[in-house]
């Protein structure tokens, strides 16, 4: 790898994990792509981060639109040429309290489209730009929701099932990705958020 200025980018990347992923990127020397789907939140986010001096830069990037995740890809590739790490953040928790057949189809449908096949559309979409250079990192954020035991509880299955593909494609992803170019997925425990609540409860 070159010792040009790395480039990083973050999908939901406008606010809580996703906008401390950012940020620590960016105090580490990186030019970040703080990625979102809400225009206003991703620009005031990133105006946030660079009013404090780091090289962040607000990219329009909705994981469920196919044609508008190779159109951030085709900018970021004019703007840099490259890309050395790509964190898949964004995602959604539609059916805490939901069992999985009877729940409504739309909110499966809702969440395999952000929490799996966006994460699929936007690795294919990027990962020419790390194949290019031969370098690369891809971190997939999932939870501990997505591991087999976690199946044999009621609850959440539309997440789960997100997130238990999500895994296999982490998997299944490192054994066709050549050269210095790694897949990973990690599980942040839980964090106070819109998402994961402001009370924890472990079974």
């Amino acid at each position: 790898m070159s010792k040009e200025k790395k480039v990083a980018l973050v999908t939901g990347g406008n606010r809580e994990i996703g906008y401390e992923l950012v940020k620590q990127l960016a105090l580490t020397g990186y030019k970040v792509f703080l990625a979102s789907r809400d225009p206003q939140k991703g620009y005031e986010a990133a105006q946030k981060l660079q009013e404090s001096t780091l090289d962040v830069s607000f990219l329009l990037l909705d994981v469920e639109r196919e044609e508008n995740i190779r159109q951030a890809a085709t900018m970021v590739d004019e703007l840099d040429g490259r890309l050395d790490v790509l964190i898949n953040n964004a995602g959604v928790y539609l059916d805490e309290n939901e069992t999985l057949l009877s729940m409504d189809p739309s909110l499966l449908k809702r969440t395999m489209a952000t929490n799996f096949f966006g994460v699929y559309h936007v690795i294919r979409s990027f990962i020419p730009l790390m194949e290019r250079h031969g370098y690369g990192r891809i971190i997939n954020v999932s939870s501990e929701y997505g591991a087999i035991s976690e199946m044999s509880y009621q609850g959440a299955g539309a997440y789960k099932l997100s997130k238990l593909a999500l895994n296999g494609l982490t998997r299944l992803a490192a054994t066709e990705i050549k050269g210095d170019i790694k897949i990973n997925a990690v599980d942040p425990g839980w964090v106070s958020s819109d998402m994961g609540g402001t009370d924890f409860i472990r079974k």
